[in-house]
């Protein structure tokens, strides 16, 4: 297995609440199948899906599907873009759960629940410069 992540995909309650709050944050929906809403990413997409036909395709009841812990992080270029992002979530339905603040490695970043559930941190990473598309890299682009 190479190493890389293709497709993330979320398992979502109501596919048109979802669609819209990524849309609020600016992100553009490409074409896809019926029943599918996709957003390319940069080296990825990001797709929604209905939950109860994500447990189908698996083969599981809904509530065995779980609560993962885990995030979906979005790296920013600037220690200020954290605050603005968090604040364009917000407006678009997400619940800010940390706002915007230092970290103890150095970094600055907060975290929100989108409508969906999904759990988002934005963060500056000092130590991880995004390259001029915007692509992430552990120890960065310089």
């Amino acid at each position: 297995m190479e190493q890389r992540v293709s497709l993330i995909t979320l398992g979502v309650a109501d596919m048109g609440v979802a669609a819209a709050f990524y849309e609020a944050l600016g992100w553009q929906r490409v074409k896809a199948q019926d029943g599918v809403v996709a957003f390319d990413l940069i080296g990825q997409t990001l797709g929604l899906y209905p939950l109860e036909k994500l447990a189908e395709d698996m083969g599981l009841e809904i509530a065995a599907l779980g609560h993962g812990a885990m995030t979906l992080s979005h790296n920013v270029r600037e220690k200020d873009d954290v605050a603005a992002v968090l604040e364009r979530a917000q407006q678009a339905g997400a619940e800010v759960l940390k706002p915007a603040a230092d970290v103890f490695w150095g970094g600055h970043h907060g975290y929100f629940r989108a409508p969906d559930g999904c759990i988002w941190e934005v963060a500056f990473n000092p130590f991880s410069t995004l390259s001029e598309t915007g692509a992430f890299r552990w120890n960065g682009y310089d």
